[in-house]
């Protein structure tokens, strides 16, 4: 394992501590929070923890099985305590672009009925600004050329749907994935997420403005907590 793998693998394991037995948990979707899955399933195993989770994609609800973590549908949930989740970017106000896995929209639909949302990232994905990161925004199949070339006027750069090989990517609601490059000057993240949302063919898009309360940050230095003061998680 890697440094960088090393320092993924902190950063999700410190994650867990914002989780007690009892709780109903989001579990989210990437290369850090998995391993988040990982160590809840050893609390279960190891520590008699009682927790049950919703997993964001397939490929979460895949691992949650492997490790042992009991998992229900959201719509059998009030709400979840909360949920534990990547981010593609994350900006000092803690908006978020997410999607690269292209989980999007189960990954707000778990975050929106959180009481608290916790990001595990490493330093790599702290910005001034977001954008660098392409914003990936989930269409509908459904005349997708005429989506992307509406998204790309709006926000003026090239949007292009994201492959696998020959064929679009799918989501695991059978949507596309279109890939925004935007570039760094996404200054007002919570406009931008109201005009995207506005075109027809456009599912959801990766903005998570002002729902994240807290990111565990894994640098160079070890794991560093960054609380969003105007989160839920402030004591």
């Amino acid at each position: 394992m890697d440094k960088v793998e090393q320092l993924k693998q902190q950063a999700g394991i410190a994650a867990c501590k914002y989780v007690e037995s009892g709780m109903k948990v989001g579990l989210g979707t990437g290369s850090t929070v998995k391993y988040t899955v990982i160590e809840l399933g050893r609390m279960i195993s190891e520590e008699g923890m009682e927790i049950v989770g919703v997993p964001t994609s397939l490929a979460t609800q895949k691992l949650a099985i492997e490790v042992g973590i009991p998992l229900v549908e959201l719509s059998d949930c009030t709400h979840l305590d909360i949920v534990i989740d990547g981010a593609d970017e994350f900006d000092p106000q803690f908006n978020l672009i997410k999607g690269g896995g292209a989980a999007l929209l189960r990954e707000k639909i778990v975050a929106q009925e959180s009481k608290a949302m916790v990001v595990v990232a490493d330093h790599r994905k702290q910005v001034n600004v977001l954008g660098a990161f392409p914003l990936p925004i989930e269409i509908t199949p459904f005349s997708f050329e005429a989506t992307i070339r509406q998204l790309s006027r709006l926000l003026d750069c090239r949007v292009n749907c994201r492959m696998s090989g020959d064929n679009p990517v799918i989501t695991d609601n059978g949507n596309y994935i279109a890939d925004a490059h935007c570039g760094p000057n996404l200054s007002n993240p919570c406009e931008t997420e109201m005009e995207v949302l506005k075109i027809a063919g456009v599912v959801q898009v990766g903005l998570f403005n002002e729902m994240c309360d807290a990111v565990i940050l894994a640098n160079n230095d070890g794991v560093e907590l960054l609380v969003n003061q105007n989160g839920r998680l402030v004591e």
